[in-house]
Order: C-alpha cells, then sequence, then structure tokens
C-alpha cells in the first residue's frame, strides 16, 4: 500500500507541504504498532546501521527513526547523544515518510519547508539531510534512516541507493526481531495453557510429565527457531543474471544448529555482478550473528567500491571492530563478473582463506579439463587487524562453468574412512562425463556426498556459475528458477 498523501495550502513563499491522507496514516500506525518496536531499548543491530551510515557518507550524525503519530523516535542515533525522541510536525522525517524514494535536501537554507525545522534553524545548524523510508513488504512506510551533515553536500544516484539498502537492512533486522517476539509469546502462551491444565494432576505426576514434555518443546522450538533464522541468512532466489547459469546447494549438518555458511549473488553498476561464498567459524547464534554481519557488510561494501580485496578487507575490519562478532572469523571467495564484449564474463575472484574455487571445461578428447584458481596470500578473514588479501583474473567462456564449495564436502569421508580431500574433489571432477553445467555441478556433488557412507558431517554450502553457448536456448538467453527450501536443507537451480 503507498501512502497518499495531499497537499496544503502553502503560504506567501511557501512551496505546498504533503499531508498524509487519513486513512492511510491509520493503516501506517497500525503496521507501526505491529512490529511493537516503540521506547524498545537500545539494538545493537539498529545501532550498527547507524554507524556503518555515518562512516559511508563520511556525516556526524546518522539516525534510525520510527515515526509514531505526534513524535519522530530515534531506535539508533549516531552522534545525537542525549536525544530519544522529537515532535512530528515540523519534521523532516515526518517529511520523508510522505515519499516513495530517497530524500535528499542538499542545502536545508534553501528549501522553504525544511530551513523552519528546529535542527536548521536551532543550534545544531543542519545544512544537509538525506533519508531512505522503511518499508514493509505491504508498503507501509515505518520511518527512515537519516543521515544528516552541518554543511551543504550532495550525493550521487549511487549514493541514496546505499541509503535504501541500509533502510532494508532494517527492516530485516525489524521482521526477525517480530518472528522472535512471535515465537516467544506463542511459546509463553503455550506453557501458561499447560500449566493450568497440569494442576488439575497430582503434583508429582504433573512434575514428572512437565518434565519430559519441557524437553521435548524446548528441543522443537529451538529446531524451529533455528531453521527460521538460517532462512533469513540466506538469499531467498538465485538472480537473473543474463547468458550465465546458476545452481545452488546449502544443507546444514543438524536441524538443531544455524549454519555458518553463507553465500549471495547480486548486481552492481555498469551490468557487472558480484558473488561470494564463506565459511563462519562454528555454529549456533553466535556464528549467526557473524553470518548476518557478513553478507551485509558485503553486500554494502560492494555497491561502494566492488573491488574484491577492498570488499575482504572491509569485511575484515567490520569483524574486528563489531563488538557482537566476538572472536569470530570467517573464509570467504568473494567475485566480481564484468561481461566481455565478445561474450563470457571477465571473473576477478579475491580469497580470505577458503578452499580453492575449480575453473572447469570440457576438453576436446571429451574428458573434463579442471584447474584450480587459488589466489597466494589470502589470510582468514577477521583474525588479524593488517590481514592481506589475494586476487587474480581470468576469463569464463562458452562452456566453461566456476565451482565455489564450503570444506563441508571436502571434509566429508570415503568408503575407506579417509577425508575426501581437495585430491579426491578434483578426481571428481576430472572423472565426470557428462556436461559441464553450473546445474550439473552441483546435482553430481549433492549425488557424490549421498554415496558417500556418513553423507557430509558438516554443512555444505555449493555455489556453480557456468556460460552456456548461445545455442542452448532458442534466444541465446539464461532464465534462473528460484530456490526452493527445506529444513534443514535446500537446493535452488537455473536453465
Amino acid at each position: 500500500m503507498m501512502q497518499q498523501a495531499s497537499a496544503t495550502d502553502p503560504a506567501p513563499g511557501r512551496r505546498p507541504e504533503l499531508v498524509p491522507d487519513p486513512d492511510a496514516e491509520a493503516a501506517r500506525i497500525a503496521a507501526v504498532r505491529r512490529y511493537d518496536i516503540l521506547d524498545t531499548p537500545p539494538d545493537g543491530a539498529f545501532d550498527r546501521v547507524a554507524a556503518m551510515a555515518a562512516r559511508l557518507f563520511d556525516v556526524p550524525v546518522a539516525t534510525v527513526t520510527i515515526v509514531d503519530t505526534d513524535r519522530i523516535w530515534f531506535k539508533a542515533a549516531h552522534g545525537l547523544e542525549g536525544v530519544a525522541q522529537i515532535g512530528r510536525d515540523p519534521g523532516l522525517c515526518g517529511s520523508a515518510i510522505l515519499r516513495d524514494d530517497t530524500m535528499v535536501i542538499p542545502d536545508t537554507l534553501k528549501d522553504p519547508v525544511a530551513a523552519d525545522n528546529p535542527l536548521v534553524a536551532g543550534e545544531m545548524g543542519v545544512r544537509f539531510y538525506a533519508a531512505a523510508p522503511i518499508i514493509t513488504p505491504d508498503g507501509h512506510k515505518l520511518g527512515t534512516v537519516n543521515v544528516l551533515d552541518t554543511r551543504p553536500r550532495s550525493i550521487t544516484e549511487e549514493d541514496t541507493a546505499t541509503l535504501a539498502d541500509l533502510a532494508a537492512i532494517v527492516l530485516d533486522e525489524m521482521e526477525l526481531r517480530l518472528s522472535a517476539l512471535r515465537a516467544l509469546r506463542d511459546e509463553q502462551a503455550r506453557r501458561e495453557a499447560e500449566r493450568r491444565h497440569a494442576e488439575a494432576e497430582r503434583a508429582r505426576a504433573e512434575a514428572e510429565r512437565a518434565a519430559r514434555e519441557k524437553a521435548e518443546q524446548d528441543k522443537a522450538a529451538i529446531a524451529a527457531f533455528a531453521s527460521t533464522l538460517q532462512r533469513t541468512l540466506l538469499p531467498p532466489a538465485l538472480p537473473v543474471v543474463p547468458g550465465l547459469e546458476l545452481a545452488c546447494h546449502y544443507r546444514t549438518a543438524s536441524a538443531h544448529d544455524v549454519g555458518g555458511d553463507f553465500y549471495d549473488v547480486f548486481p552492481l553498476d555498469g551490468g557487472r555482478w558480484a558473488f561470494f561464498l564463506g565459511d563462519v567459524c562454528g555454529k549456533g547464534p553466535e556464528a549467526a550473528t557473524v553470518t548476518a554481519l557478513a553478507r551485509h557488510t558485503l553486500r554494502a561494501t560492494a555497491q561502494i567500491d566492488a573491488d574484491p580485496v577492498t570488499v575482504l578487507s572491509s569485511l575484515n575490519t567490520m569483524l574486528l571492530t563489531d563488538v557482537t562478532a566476538g572472536r569470530r572469523f570467517c573464509t570467504v571467495l568473494f567475485g566480481l563478473l564484468e561481461p566481455r564484449e565478445d561474450g563470457g564474463f571477465t571473473v576477478t575472484l579475491a580469497t580470505g582463506g577458503h578452499p580453492p574455487a575449480y575453473h572447469v571445461r570440457p576438453d576436446d578428447s571429451g574428458a573434463v579439463w579442471v584447474r584450480a584458481v587459488r589466489p597466494k596470500g589470502g589470510m582468514l578473514v577477521g583474525a588479524f587487524p593488517q590481514a592481506p588479501f589475494a586476487q587474480t583474473t581470468f576469463s569464463l567462456t562458452a562452456g566453461e562453468s566456476l565451482f565455489l564449495y564450503t570444506d563441508g564436502l571436502t571434509e566429508a569421508r570415503t568408503t575407506e574412512g579417509a577425508i575426501l580431500g581437495d585430491d579426491g574433489l578434483t578426481g571428481f571432477l576430472h572423472q565426470r562425463t557428462g556436461p559441464v553445467t553450473a546445474t550439473s555441478l552441483v546435482e553430481d556433488s549433492i549425488t557424490l556426498l549421498a554415496s558417500l557412507p556418513d553423507g557430509a558431517g558438516d554443512d555444505v554450502a555449493l555455489l556453480a556459475l557456468s556460460v552456456p553457448h548461445p545455442h542452448t536456448m532458442p534466444d541465446g538467453s539464461v532464465a534462473a528458477t528460484a530456490h526452493t527450501a527445506t529444513a534443514p536443507e535446500h537446493f535452488g537451480q537455473e536453465r
């Protein structure tokens, strides 16, 4: 639902001010109440978004706000100490939620509405303001992510897109928090109902039964929460990349643990695409925190500077400085795809201590040519402040594929009890007789894991990219299908 607004009659010398449609505003306020976010304690996830916004835009003040009926409430405020809320009217945030896109005021003194705002006319002296609305899936604008400066300035379209991405990250955190609150309330209601029912039982029989039930219920609740959380840490579908086939697979070793493997494929400017695959040390809630932080940091940083080594260096700094990451580290492969005029892609791949990717293609003899892509010098991400990272550049042309995986694949054990290892995986790729496509590589790897006595003892994530021959599709294009999910495994492919 889009926020409807109308213009009030302007005073002489002023442009019209938009006011919300009463029905739309009532629906928006209902959405704010649904998320139950107002007047909640500080939260590190939202504080990180405000700090990241201030750092990315090099401004002294950045905030995450929720617009209530008569006030602007600050969920996070970087550089604005001691302020929890301000009045809604007149308010910059109140104006920003009436727009469908990012609101940018390069010089507030030249804006007839903003010039009278207390933040502009008062002691703070705000001269620049930009805000991206936090928009729910059903179209309601809950609030904004804002950046403010005391000097006039302008920003690029890429900057406004970055601010919109930060607002989307805030909504992701709110959705996750809402899911957790609902699960907690349901669990509390269920336990209360059971307690009242059990009061009619004899004391000793009730205690024994309650103990057994609680153990089973806690186990199921943990598994359900882990499955829900895991789905939020992975992209919901593979994108359509013109001229490229993609396939992926993800499987957690246990339904009770949140896996630490992650991957993504997303667009950049100029027809370029970025992709990454990584593995966080450990499992459980701590690893999940790092997984979410890594995905958000890699995506946000690549929009500013997509150089793979620069992206890994930014993630390294974030993991070392963000207190919520603890002492966790991860391994990552981060790649950049640039379309070539003659077809295919130029691939720049950087490593942060991750196992090598494999560049594969069929040769003239019908066998499969396999090359390990292993840039020398890439260290673990988040382990050392001055960790170096390395990258390499090569071409991916028609009939060729790039295969990425986490160590759950190579650490699986064969029928002889030995670890499959890099040599075993290389041999498996060499011996393949089918087509070398993203889909076939992933499907055959799943079959390989299923043939091993114990399958995979650890989480496994697979991501494959291939350039099809133009004649494989009637119009020379490749379409993607959304990836499906099951617990604890999901597999996605495109043809």
